[in-house]
């Protein structure tokens, strides 16, 4: 599969500047899910747009009712480097937690990431649609999928 250049996939700032410990705080600080589910629209913005011409098929996750597309890179020292995009906001909002949490770690660091429980402590569990929380569980396999690759 052809795919981004290497160095797009190291200069993404999701799991970087902006990590789980952060987006969990901005999260948490909204006492209802109304201002969470505003933050999760915002923060599709946060992430790095994959140009066009790698929307191709071959990286589109399946399962999801809008849109996404996934790619994953692994360098020499064993770190796991995501990029992905959606046409949706709400799903571009979730994959910036996804990543945030996943982005430049090892395989043992992904093995020890607790997703269900931090979207169960966010209120995403109770609050997303039936086809947005399987969108969700889509992107969290699709990416656990390809790091044991």
């Amino acid at each position: 599969m052809t795919k981004p250049g290497v160095q797009q996939f190291i200069d993404s700032p999701l799991g970087a500047e902006i990590d789980q410990a952060e987006l969990d705080k901005e999260l948490m600080a909204q006492s209802h899910w109304q201002g969470r589910y505003r933050i999760i629209m915002k923060l599709g913005s946060r992430m790095p747009v994959l140009e066009p011409r790698w929307q191709q098929p071959s990286a589109k996750v399946s399962g999801c009712e809008s849109a996404a597309w996934l790619y994953h890179h692994q360098d020499e020292q064993g770190i796991h480097h995501f990029l992905a995009d959606s046409e949706s906001r709400i799903i571009k909002g979730l994959l910036v937690l996804i990543l945030s949490a996943c982005n430049h770690k090892s395989s043992a660091q992904l093995a020890q990431l607790d997703l269900e429980g931090w979207f169960d402590t966010l209120g995403l569990s109770a609050h997303l649609s039936p086809s947005r929380a399987n969108g969700l569980s889509a992107l969290v396999s699709a990416i656990l999928a390809r790091q044991r690759q």
